[in-house]
């Protein structure tokens, strides 16, 4: 069980860190979940208080930093994967697979523009 003290420290903590959130968004539109997760009690207090809030409605908080932030907080690092292999655009961010992906994946995009990799 989580505390429900613990939860409204650590939403509260990352409110006021708003900017934060855009930088370790994950900007995929492409997700596979397990629903236990989405649905267990810690992400569902999460949600809950996220919903409270107002954000959803009156700032558009969207999808993908709640989901991301929610991983962040609840999953374990085994339970995380990115699909490196796969390239992905959403304005005016990209990964694009680097090295060998990148050919045996006949990829179109750029891999020197490539938001995530630095070389």
């Amino acid at each position: 069980m989580v505390a429900r003290t613990t939860i409204n420290v650590i939403v509260r903590h990352i409110l006021l860190a708003r900017p934060v959130l855009i930088i370790f968004s994950v900007w995929s539109n492409f997700e596979i979940g397990d629903l236990d997760f989405w649905r267990g009690e810690a992400y569902t207090k999460y949600f809950e208080h996220l919903d409270q809030q107002g954000g959803f409605y009156y700032e558009r908080w969207g999808d993908a930093p709640v989901h991301s932030l929610g991983a962040s907080l609840f999953a374990r690092k085994d339970q995380i994967h990115f699909f490196k292999e796969i390239g992905y655009r959403h304005e005016p961010f990209q990964h694009c697979p680097q090295g060998n992906l990148h050919t045996q994946g006949k990829c179109w995009c750029d891999s020197a523009d490539n938001f995530d990799y630095v070389p």
